[in-house]
């Protein structure tokens, strides 16, 4: 179950009209923080982050499984389940949620270490094209609100 700072910060991005994976990615920073402070582990870095999207989905984001093509079959199936149980708003299954942190707590603390980030993202940005990165950019300073658009705007006229 995500903290209620998670899930009020999460709500936040979504009144803002924010895209669902900025609201997602409130889950995920909670994952790499119960890493650091060795809450448990991961075995990679990609695992940290889908654990997160899970849990985002799990807690009601709209956020769409991946397209075929881009992940394995069985990622795209567990991701459809955990938006289907945030849809229903289903409580977790405490069995599993045990057996899921005692597996976890067998894994390495590297995956949320700030160079192990650092890799994802470049690997990450590189799959990206120009355009993509682009329009990323441009949809973000659209929802970044007036008083955090104004400053940077000041400071390229001065």
């Amino acid at each position: 179950m995500p903290n209620k700072h998670t899930l009020e910060r999460a709500r936040k991005d979504k009144r803002e009209g924010k895209a669902p994976t900025t609201q997602a990615g409130e889950f995920v920073r909670e994952e790499i923080e119960h890493i650091r402070e060795g809450k448990h582990g991961a075995r990679s870095t990609k695992q940290a982050i889908a654990i997160g999207l899970s849990k985002a989905r799990r807690a009601g984001v709209d956020l769409p499984p991946p397209e075929k093509g881009t992940t394995s079959e069985k990622t795209r199936k567990s991701a459809a389940r955990a938006l289907k149980k945030g849809k229903e708003g289903a409580k977790p299954d405490a069995k599993r949620s045990r057996a899921t942190t005692a597996a976890l707590k067998r894994e390495g603390r590297k995956a949320a270490s700030s160079e192990s980030l650092s890799k994802q993202a470049r690997a990450a940005a590189a799959k990206r094209t120009s355009a993509e990165r682009s329009a990323a950019a441009k949809k973000a300073a659209k929802t970044r609100g007036l008083s955090k658009r104004s400053a940077p705007a000041r400071k390229a006229a001065s």
